[in-house]
């Protein structure tokens, strides 16, 4: 039996999933599981990579545990995050997560280099506080003395690869999501990195999901007790999502529904218009030189901090069913930037409901019960957005990842957007990380035969547009 592990990271844990190939179908088992999150440090909110260096390897040992050998492996994280190492590869300064406000003005530090339109122009990347390219603005004004002893820049998961491989190589999906990658010729934009003073020689090549990195170090195989392949997955967890979407086809819109939900569809070529810039649609770096047309919705980022403010010990599921006997009508703008980090989102929730003249929510149910009739809306809007932009009417929207067992926000977006919804399947990120792997181990000849796998291995739910 041939194994594969994808290593999956979210911004609130990460897990440990084998797969392999029976009958053709995609069989998984998640083996380990780990606690990931932002802390203060230095004024700063930011991630501990080192813990979650240490978490990655002590997943590792479990496949010693249980005899499954994976052939390969490999990691995939959220975007836009990064490391600078100087010459000796030690990290400089901490790792400060995308959530935090040393970004705050960065956009028109920016702007006086480069106007905010020529930058859509070139990049095709919706604009968001936290990219990539205003961090790393901030490093320049805030500490320009790591820019200067840098070597090198890693995307999170990159880094991770280096320590477990001692290669450093970037991966394209990931790469994309810092808006500072040229969606024609798919390689970094070295002339817009001149334009806003980022040394360019810290930038790795670009490389593809499915590039071979290498073998496990020496001192790492040792300590897991094994050596395998690492393989570049699209090591942005949304690239490696919609690598799972079952039945994507150029009429289908497709939903990563986690703590964030990435609503698009699957281009060819990269939509760099002013009109998608208006409407911030982004245009990420997808499997096979694909483009991920999206937009950035707040998503269930807003039940997970109610979740923990109001009821920690009640499961998700319980917390969506009870929202569905909720009757409150109030509606909040899910995709204002006061939902990106509020210090209590109930409370923020609440006091815009207030604003708004509607009635306030109440309890874990009701405020629940507002964000997911909120999301629905905001999806709505999307697909209408979309299909203005494209000129295609999509029948059906496909919805992975954790939301996808939503139940109560599935029928409310079938009804909302009045398209058939799909929803499954839930593992997304690691079923595509794990695909990416499966693909350049000869279990599948292509993505279309993955998706094929992907379509018959899991359960789909189906929730008519009118049910």
């Amino acid at each position: 039996m041939k194994y594969y592990l994808g290593i999956d990271i979210g911004a609130s844990s990460g897990r440990h999933i084998l797969g392999h190939v029976e009958d053709g179908k995609i069989v998984l088992e998640e083996i380990y599981r780990f606690y990931n999150g932002v802390s203060e440090v230095n004024g700063h909110l930011c991630w501990d990579l080192k813990q979650l260096f240490t978490e990655i390897k002590n997943g590792m040992k479990e496949c010693v545990k249980l005899d499954k050998i994976p052939v390969s492996m490999g990691v995939d994280t959220w975007g836009v995050d990064f490391v600078l190492l100087d010459e000796k590869d030690q990290v400089l300064g901490d790792t400060v997560a995308y959530r935090d406000s040393r970004t705050n003005g960065m956009d028109e530090e920016v702007y006086k280099l480069i106007p905010e339109k020529d930058l859509y122009a070139r990049t095709g990347i919706q604009k968001a506080i936290f990219n990539t390219i205003y961090q790393l603005m901030a490093v320049k004004k805030q500490h320009p003395q790591y820019l200067e002893q840098a070597r090198t820049l890693l995307m999170i998961p990159d880094y991770f690869h280096f320590l477990l491989t001692g290669v450093k190589m970037q991966e394209y999906t990931n790469a994309t999501t810092g808006q500072l990658v040229d969606p024609k010729t798919n390689d970094w934009d070295y002339e817009l990195m001149d334009l806003l003073g980022y040394p360019k020689e810290i930038f790795q090549k670009i490389s593809m999901p499915g590039t071979f990195v290498g073998n496990l170090t020496e001192e790492v195989a040792a300590e897991v007790g094994f050596n395998c392949k690492v393989i570049l997955p699209a090591t942005h967890d949304t690239g490696s999502a919609v690598m799972s979407v079952p039945s994507l086809t150029d009429d289908t819109l497709y939903i990563s529904s986690g703590t964030w939900s990435l609503m698009g569809t699957e281009i060819k070529k990269a939509n760099c218009s002013m009109d998608s810039m208006a409407r911030n649609f982004t245009n990420e770096g997808g499997y096979d030189y694909r483009y991920r047309y999206l937009k950035n919705i707040m998503g269930l980022w807003m039940i997970q901090s109610v979740r923990k403010e109001l009821a920690p010990d009640q499961g998700f599921g319980t917390i969506c069913e009870n929202a569905s006997k909720e009757t409150i009508s109030s509606i909040v703008d899910a995709n204002d930037d006061r939902f990106l980090a509020p210090k209590n989102m109930t409370e923020e929730v609440q006091k815009a409901c207030a604003e708004s003249g509607q009635q306030v929510p109440e309890g874990i149910a009701q405020v629940a019960a507002v964000i997911y009739n909120s999301l629905a809306k905001c999806y709505a809007k999307t697909v209408e957005e979309i299909q203005s932009i494209t000129g295609v009417d999509y029948p059906c929207i496909h919805i992975v990842g954790g939301g996808a067992n939503a139940d109560y926000l599935n029928r409310l977006t079938a009804k909302e957007c009045k398209k058939t919804v799909y929803a499954g399947p839930g593992e997304a990120t690691a079923i595509g990380n794990i695909a990416a792997q499966m693909i350049a181990g000869g279990e599948f000849e292509g993505l279309m035969e993955a998706r094929a796998s992907i379509m018959k291995s899991f359960d789909i739910a189906v929730y008519e547009a009118y049910a």
